[in-house]
């Protein structure tokens, strides 16, 4: 039988064992009907009582091309039970060193598995398994990692490079991977955390003083790092920041701040991946500003493009869902009815980012719309309105 991945999350009080409420979770699963990439958090108290009291969520991994429901009873469960860190976001802090300067944030550090992104995975939407893929990578490096293969004979730093056109996910996506792999790797690793560095922070107010503090901030994840139970994801936004280019540096014969700053990526780099629980993800909107040296230690460098119109499509049924269960649309589900009004309205929003997209049900509500509980086919001809509006607002923009 094919493997199915379902994550049980409990709540924070819960004390069930992890034997029956998978036992409960699968009779559960058996009795409704599921759609693949679905997130359950509402179950009925006179039939579900158990669900009800202890289950925060139940997750059901994405089945590509599968159509339909679900016939569970074709697959072997991979349970993943847990519960959710509630605690946000950490800052790091460094103290200026310059007269009557403050502090730097220079990263904060997110313990995983998070509820702050506990469903950021299953919102996210992209052709051709890119979730799925990354998620395979990630799992490949850290299990070579784990079983001591020798990177001098298969190279593998551990660095992985999500680039493309703004407002495509990548930072997101980077998040929602480094969560998604804390649970599935919950075997080996106790716990996760998110250390995501302010690249822009660490270019310091005094000269020279950039390099030692990616260097400082460096050693300080080391430290972390030396805890072997613990899974360390490392995220540098915008790497571009912190990896120039540094032919694109060169000011006379003397290294510039930014040189400085780019070798001491690299070291550090090279000196992290000595560890087996260490991860970097890294973004780029600007991939030809990179230095060459950088690019050439990502293992895993992935496009991000626009969305289709086939992901266009999930991210607004994901929307519509969504506002149907908050009861602003009225209608029993979104297939019953406008699936052509639907496409056309994906079809006519290509060229706008997954971030923008995201927005049209809020403009189409604002906009063009009154009231509450309103008919799907009002709403969906609202979203063509805001759509309109919102390629002829970018146009402002455009150079």
């Amino acid at each position: 039988m094919k493997p199915l991945n379902v994550e049980i999350i409990l709540k924070t009080q819960s004390h069930i064992s992890r034997s029956s409420i998978t036992s409960i979770t699968r009779h559960y699963l058996e009795s409704t009907k599921i759609r693949s990439n679905t997130v359950i958090t509402q179950f009925d108290n006179e039939h579900h009582p158990i669900l009800h009291s202890e289950a925060k969520a139940i997750i059901i991994e994405e089945i590509p091309d599968l159509e339909g429901f679900i016939n569970f009873s074709q697959y072997e469960i991979n349970w993943y039970v847990y519960t959710l860190d509630i605690n946000g976001p950490v800052c790091q802090i460094e103290e200026g060193d310059g007269e009557g300067e403050g502090q730097l944030n220079i990263a904060t550090h997110l313990m995983l598995p998070s509820a702050h992104v506990y469903n950021l995975w299953e919102n996210l939407y992209y052709d051709n398994n890119i979730k799925q893929n990354l998620l395979k990578y990630a799992q490949t490096m850290m299990e070579f990692s784990d079983r001591g293969v020798d990177t001098n004979i298969v190279n593998c730093n551990r660095v992985i490079l999500l680039h493309g056109p703004p407002g495509t996910g990548k930072t997101s996506l980077c998040k929602a991977l480094a969560h998604k792999l804390s649970i599935r790797m919950q075997e080996r690793y106790t716990s996760g955390v998110l250390i995501e560095i302010n690249s822009h922070s660490l270019f310091s107010k005094w000269f020279s003083e950039s390099g030692k503090l990616v260097t400082k901030m460096f050693s300080k994840i080391i430290e972390i790092v030396e805890n072997s139970n613990l899974l360390v994801c490392v995220l540098i936004d915008e790497i571009e920041s912190l990896a120039h280019a540094r032919n694109q540096c060169v000011s006379g014969n003397e290294p510039s701040d930014s040189i400085r700053v780019v070798n001491a990526v690299l070291t550090q780099i090279d000196r992290i991946k000595r560890y087996s629980n260490v991860l970097i993800l890294t973004t780029s909107n600007i991939t030809e500003s990179i230095d060459l040296a950088f690019i050439d230690r990502a293992d895993i460098k992935q496009y991000l493009g626009l969305p289709t119109p086939t992901a266009i499509c999930k991210v607004y049924h994901s929307c519509i869902e969504e506002l149907i269960k908050a009861q602003v649309i009225k209608c029993d589900e979104v297939e019953s009815n406008n699936k052509e009004k639907l496409w056309e309205i994906c079809e006519k929003s290509q060229g706008l980012s997954g971030r923008s997209l995201r927005k049209i049900p809020f403009i189409a509500h604002a906009l063009y719309l009154e009231g509450s509980s309103i008919d799907l086919g009002k709403f969906l001809a609202a979203m063509l309105s805001a759509i309109e509006r919102e390629k002829k607002e970018r146009q402002y923009f455009e150079k």
